[in-house]
């Protein structure tokens, strides 16, 4: 009698997760952060974007995998070349990529099936709607990684779903708080026009989220959020009785120490040379350009402390540091006082035992690295969600304070002075030292972050 065997089975097709960002730096850092995470999960991460010259992907080239981590240039469909020009218009650029993206994403997930490595999901940021539309049109399971904070994305949510009464843009809010949502302070107009949701029907972005935000709960199974429970947990918790929410935060580079072998532009070994927590450091992010008069007043501000600082500073903004417009100060003097750099790895910096001070437009990926390094701030809100953040950090957190925009010397002045040794000071530092516990608590194995991402793995697996 002849006995067979049974063939063994073949081996589990590894889980693969395809993440598609907007081609802005700061929406392509959290992602990347995300996907680093999934991958020492085990997962499989491919991620893709429209490269432009203007952003920085620190990767080892198109296609090359390390730790299970993979980088791929979309590309095709008629997609301008990272040089092309036309990518320095935000607005044109998005429109291309809305325009020529779906046809390179359907051939890189093609692509990847053919070299055995079929997609098993798809996970996009906000304002990347025709990625989620060809996810379903191929039957892959879709997540969205909310890159701001859960309480903004509860706002836009509810105005969009028509959840709560919402003022009229023009209203006066005469001091009156105007508008309450499940889990977070009530917010007056001033706190809400900056947001798309006051934007022109025809805004492009407003377009965008609308499209994200309408059909959420049927095209998308995970709402991954750059937030941890312990910092919103009353916002996370009311958004989840409409969302599928997992908090993944914050997503900022992990073993940050504030010091680096790969120093950039002297960004680490200036404040070395400083006292502990002496040095003022001014960031606006990479959007944000401030005039020459506002420029000018920043600089004013700096040198009439007296104190040590580090402003990074875009190139177009320099030209007035030599004109002669700075009511005496030199630019030779100004630079004697502190540095100046054009970029810097901010979460790196931040971690640095000698900073002291955060001069931040509230961005929230700057927000949550500030939380996550435990330095106190003087927060300087532009537009966008940056309102609210200054809101939360000075008003809820109590970890720094708020000064007017556009900056006047007399007002940083005084701001500056107030976190750095104000009555207060002390006080914001405790606090701050504390939230930096609870951020890097959130994201040891076990901690809340960490269930989140692990959790994820475990069901795609």
């Amino acid at each position: 009698m002849t006995m067979t065997t049974t063939p063994p089975p073949p081996p589990p097709v590894r889980p693969h997760a395809l993440l598609v960002s907007t081609p802005f730096q700061g929406h392509i850092n959290p992602l990347m952060r995300l996907g680093r995470r999934l991958a020492a999960k085990g997962v499989l991460v491919t991620f893709t974007t429209a490269l432009r010259a203007a952003v920085r992907v620190e990767e080892d080239g198109d296609g090359h995998e390390r730790a299970g981590f993979r980088f791929e240039r979309l590309r095709g469909g008629g997609l301008w070349e990272p040089e092309d020009p036309r990518f320095s218009d935000a607005g044109g650029m998005a429109r291309h990529v809305e325009a020529a993206g779906p046809a390179a994403l359907k051939e890189l997930i093609r692509r990847e099936a053919e070299a055995g490595r079929p997609v098993t999901c798809v996970v996009t940021n906000a304002f990347v709607p025709w990625a989620l539309r060809v996810a379903g049109e191929m039957g892959l399971p879709c997540g969205m990684l909310w890159i701001q904070s859960c309480a903004l994305l509860s706002v836009y949510y509810h105005y969009v779903h028509s959840l709560a009464a919402f003022p009229e843009a023009d209203d006066d809010a005469s001091g009156r708080s105007l508008l309450a949502i499940p889990g977070f302070p009530d917010l007056a107009i001033d706190d809400l026009r900056p947001h798309l949701i006051y934007a022109s029907d025809q805004d492009m972005w407003r377009e965008m989220l609308f499209g994200d935000l309408g059909g959420i709960r049927e095209r998308v199974s995970w709402v991954f959020v750059n937030t941890f429970d312990e910092l919103e947990h009353e916002a996370v918790a009311a958004l989840r009785e409409h969302l599928p929410v997992i908090p993944v935060g914050p997503l900022i580079e992990p073993e940050i120490d504030g010091s680096s072998d790969e120093d950039d532009d002297g960004c680490i070994a200036w404040p070395d040379a400083q006292a502990p927590r002496s040095v003022v450091f001014v960031a606006f992010g990479s959007l944000v350009k401030t005039d020459d008069g506002e420029t000018a007043e920043i600089a004013q501000a700096l040198a009439s402390t007296g104190r040590p600082f580090l402003w990074v500073m875009r190139d177009d903004n320099r030209a007035v540091l030599f004109q002669g417009t700075l009511d005496g100060l030199t630019a030779a003097t100004l630079c004697d006082r502190g540095k100046l750099v054009p970029w810097c790895k901010q979460a790196h910096v931040l971690a640095h035992g000698g900073i002291g001070c955060f001069v931040t437009h509230c961005g929230w990926n700057s927000t949550t690295e500030g939380l996550a390094a435990g330095v106190p701030v003087v927060a300087c809100p532009r537009w966008s969600d940056q309102s609210i953040n200054a809101k939360f950090l000075v008003d809820v957190y109590r970890l720094g304070v708020r000064t007017p925009t556009p900056v006047t010397r007399e007002t940083l002045h005084l701001s500056i002075e107030e976190v750095m040794s104000g009555p207060e000071a002390g006080a914001m530092r405790l606090r701050a030292a504390s939230w930096k516990e609870r951020a890097r608590a959130a994201l040891v194995d076990g901690g809340s972050s960490d269930h989140g991402v692990q959790a994820f793995a475990d069901q795609i697996k």
